[in-house]
């Protein structure tokens, strides 16, 4: 028999202890902008679909058929290696690990590993779906966009999907990885989203849309987005841009100059 005064006590703390155990809203994503810290010259006839250091070298992945490459060398100058994908492949996502690095195709149905200081062509992985940008986490698990609101996770060596989290946001495309943040470029926008990537959640909208105001005729969108590495800046460009912007990401009402 039920004892009519334990029922109610336990229905009280069963309700408090599911109220507790309820998950706090997510904080608000910090508003963030560029400090502009420097400028480098970029070729007007790259269009970047991928940027990423390995050291002191950059490593840019090129898109359009007929015109995609992958180049490497030092920021700023002739690329020292540079190599072209045949047509019809459209070059996205570019990351690099250690002796080899791997290269997204666009709709191609392949990702492309290479050998990082040749750029040689050593295999290629077939995937589902498109590809759009790709950095690495510090255990080497790959991230992946692929225009949706979806980030996939893939294992390094063999480019097995391992998770996913969705964002909530369309669109990313660029990717850049430090340490278990993912920075996302929101294509066609002039947004960079700062993503933690073990949730998902969005902790930062960076307004990098004054980069290039307004933007020249010849030029396209805001696609490029490459740590440097042992300090807190970013190079930032776009496709088919004159300039990459050495940058800071900081607070709105932080001052904007050097």
């Amino acid at each position: 028999m039920r004892n009519p005064i334990i029922w109610p006590l336990l229905a009280l703390a069963l309700v408090g202890g599911c109220a507790g155990t309820q998950a706090a809203p997510a904080a608000q994503p910090e508003r963030l902008t560029v400090q502009v810290l420097g400028t480098l010259p970029h070729d007007t006839s790259a269009f970047t679909e991928g940027l990423e250091f390995s050291g002191t070298t950059l490593y840019e992945s090129r898109g359009l058929d007929g015109q995609s490459a992958l180049t490497a060398g030092p920021a700023g100058q002739a690329p020292t290696a540079r190599v072209a994908l045949p047509s019809p492949l459209f070059g996205e996502g570019v990351t690099v690990l250690g002796p080899k690095l791997w290269q997204l195709t666009w709709q191609d149905g392949f990702a492309i590993e290479r050998d990082s200081k040749t750029l040689a062509e050593l295999r290629r992985v077939p995937f589902e779906g498109e590809g759009w940008g790709l950095c690495h986490q510090p255990d080497g698990r790959l991230v992946m966009s692929n225009g949706s609101s979806t980030l996939t996770f893939r294992d390094p060596q063999t480019f097995a999907v391992t998770g996913s989290v969705d964002v909530g946001v369309d669109q990313l495309n660029e990717l850049e990885c430090v340490g278990d943040t993912v920075y996302a470029n929101v294509w066609k926008t002039g947004t960079i989203l700062r993503i933690d990537a073990k949730t998902g959640h969005v902790t930062g909208s960076i307004d990098a849309g004054g980069l290039r105001t307004p933007v020249e005729p010849g030029e396209d969108v805001l696609n490029g987005i490459a740590a440097i590495p042992g300090t807190d800046e970013f190079l930032v460009t776009g496709k088919l841009w004159p300039t990459m912007f050495r940058v800071r990401f900081v607070p709105e009402s932080a001052p904007k100059g050097p």
